[in-house]
C-alpha cells in the first residue's frame, strides 16, 4: 500500500496512543477483543462536530451491548476537548486529542486535510482483531448516520 492511498477494509489498523479529554492515555492495541469506532471530526466547538460526538454518547448503551467502544478524535488540545465535553455533557465517550505532533495519528489513518490542518469527517470501525472493517469519509458538512454505523458494527459482532 502506498502512503498516498487511503486505508481500506481489511488493512491492519495503525496502532496509536492518545490522551482523551480527561488526560487518560488510550492505546488502540489494548482494546483488542472489542470493536472500536474511531469517529473523526474536524474541530471541537463546531455545530456538526458537536452533534456527531453527542450521537456517540447517546448510543453508548447500544455500543456496549455490541461489545464496541466509540471514540471521537480531532486535532484539538486536551484543555479544549475537556471544556467542550463539559459543555456537551459528554461523560462516557473518550474524546481523543491528536494535538501534538499535530495530527500524527490522523495522518497515519490518511485522512488529514493538509490545506485545512484538520481531519476529514470520517468513521472507521476496527474489528476485534485490529483490522479495519469499515471506513467512510463524509462531506465535511454532513452529519454521519449513527444508525448506519451501528448496523455495520452489528455485522462484525454476528
Amino acid at each position: 500500500m502506498k502512503d498516498d492511498t487511503r486505508l481500506a477494509q481489511g488493512d491492519p489498523s495503525p496502532d496509536f496512543e492518545l490522551e482523551d479529554h480527561n488526560g487518560n492515555k488510550i492505546k488502540l492495541s489494548e482494546l483488542r477483543g472489542k470493536t472500536v469506532l474511531l469517529s473523526f471530526h474536524p474541530l471541537a466547538w463546531t455545530n456538526i462536530c458537536a452533534k456527531q460526538m453527542e450521537s456517540l454518547e447517546d448510543n453508548k448503551e447500544e455500543l456496549d451491548e455490541l461489545n464496541a467502544v466509540a471514540m471521537g478524535i480531532s486535532v484539538d488540545s486536551v484543555p479544549s476537548k475537556k471544556a467542550w465535553a463539559e459543555e456537551l455533557v459528554i461523560e462516557d465517550t473518550p474524546l481523543l486529542c491528536d494535538f501534538w505532533p499535530h495530527g500524527k495519528m490522523i495522518k497515519d489513518y490518511r485522512i488529514f486535510r493538509e490545506d485545512d490542518g484538520f481531519s476529514e469527517r470520517a468513521n472507521i470501525i476496527v474489528d476485534p482483531e485490529g483490522n479495519i472493517a469499515f471506513i467512510k469519509v463524509y462531506p465535511i458538512k454532513e452529519l454521519p448516520d449513527m444508525k448506519e454505523i451501528l448496523e455495520e458494527i452489528e455485522k462484525i459482532e454476528r
